[in-house]
Parts: structure tokens; C-alpha cells; sequence
């Protein structure tokens, strides 16, 4: 079946403002849109510009806006989408060209939460161990893959530039919640704050747009709870 493809073009180098160019594309069934986007590139348009890497919803690299949802393309079934197919980068990131985004404000972001065990106390010669029930406590937190899909549908990170975003949160919450961690007190004080755990107003369009079903809302939520217990 042949559909069309709306896509998103712009080079900063070249335009002055950004266009959308239509692409025909012959889509056998169970193709993706990034099986589309390679086929124009690769046979009719060379200058289009996206990333890709594993294509298999694990790299989180091709992540972008398809039909106004943001999505992982080699995710998102042709077959399923009705209508001219647009293609948008992720909004609310800069643009490097095309569908291709600057994904460092969103790692600066990432950075600022501490995404990484803390441990003050010295090792011994044992693991550090959980409780099942401890361990439980991280599932849905750590299979994060860091595509941006989530902070780029979040009305508030729209609003403030400087609110940490779902993501972020989402990785605070991994490490805050783990029984062996020791750096909870330094991380709350990041957290607590306008452009933190607060600025959240639980619309749940992160939730929405995660490819792998995780509930960023949720998790802050906790994060919510937790930093009201340790003050009061």
C-alpha cells in the first residue's frame, strides 16, 4: 500500500523558517514509520535527516512526534495510523535539522538528579543486599530507555525550561526508593523546589507517551510523599 508521509524539514543552515515535504511510500505490511523514513532516504531523498539505531524500541534514538503523539518510529506500525502520516521532531527540544533534536538540555537535566548510586559507607566483602519487597519497590523506574518522549509531552516542562521533567524525576525516584542508596537527603534537596517534584500537576501525559509503559506521574507522586514525611 502506497501512504503518504508528511515530514518536518528544516536546516538552520540553509532555511529561514521550517517546511513540511510530502514523500509517496510503498509500506508492505508491518512496516514501521522508521522502515518508511529509511526507504526515503535511502531511494528518494538523501538530505532527510533523523536518528536511528537499534530498531528495536531499545535505544530510545528514534524517538519523534508521529500524528501529533510522540512515539518511537520503529515502533509505531504504518498499518496503524490513518490518513497522511506527519512526522514532527520531539517537541519542545531544539532543533539540530530535521527530526534530529538537541538531546543535551535534556541530559543536563538527568545529570542535575544525581542518576547514580550513592554510597558513603565503605564496601565489604558482601553484596549489597535487598528484600524481594525492597527490590519491588524499583520496577517501573530503572527500564527507562531516555528517549524524551515523556518530557517533550509535558505541558509544564513546555512552561518552564527549567523544570526537571519526567524523566529525570523518574530516575531521582529509582535511586531514592533503592534500599541501598545513601544519597536520598542530598537528592530531596534537589527535587524540592518550583522547578522540581512541584511543578509537576499529575496530567499524565507523560504516562501516555511512554513507549515502555511506564508511569513517570506515579513516581513522582511517591517523590511528593516522600520529601512531605521527611519535613513534617
Amino acid at each position: 500500500m502506497i501512504r503518504t508521509f508528511r515530514i518536518f524539514r528544516f536546516d538552520p543552515e540553509k532555511d529561514q523558517e521550517p517546511s513540511y515535504r510530502e514523500y509517496q511510500v510503498e509500506c508492505p505490511k508491518g512496516s514501521t514509520v522508521l522502515d518508511a523514513l529509511n526507504e526515503i532516504k535511502w531511494r528518494q531523498d538523501g538530505t532527510l535527516s533523523y536518528r536511528r539505531s537499534c530498531r528495536h524500541g531499545i535505544c530510545g534514538s528514534c524517538a519523534m512526534t508521529i500524528n501529533g503523539k510522540n512515539n518511537l518510529a520503529c515502533e509505531s506500525q504504518v498499518e496503524t495510523l490513518k490518513g497522511v502520516i506527519w512526522v514532527e521532531p520531539l517537541r519542545s527540544f531544539p532543533i539540530i535539522k530535521d527530526l534530529i533534536v538537541d538531546m543535551e538540555p535534556f541530559y543536563e537535566r538527568l545529570k542535575a538528579v544525581k542518576p547514580y548510586f550513592i554510597a558513603g559507607t565503605p564496601p565489604t566483602d558482601k553484596e549489597r543486599l535487598q528484600s524481594p519487597e525492597q527490590r519491588k519497590l524499583l520496577d517501573g523506574s530503572y527500564e527507562c530507555i531516555l528517549c524524551g518522549c515523556c518530557t517533550s509531552s509535558c505541558p509544564s516542562y513546555w512552561a518552564d525550561k527549567d523544570f526537571l521533567g519526567p524523566a529525570a524525576l523518574l530516575k531521582a525516584y529509582r535511586f531514592v526508593f533503592d534500599s541501598r542508596d545513601e544519597g536520598t537527603q542530598e537528592r530531596l534537596v534537589i527535587l524540592d523546589n518550583k522547578h522540581g517534584l512541584w511543578r509537576c500537576h499529575t496530567i499524565f501525559n507523560c504516562a501516555e507517551a511512554c513507549p515502555k509503559g511506564l508511569n513517570p506521574t506515579w513516581a513522582i507522586g511517591k517523590l511528593k510523599q516522600k520529601v512531605i514525611r521527611e519535613k513534617f
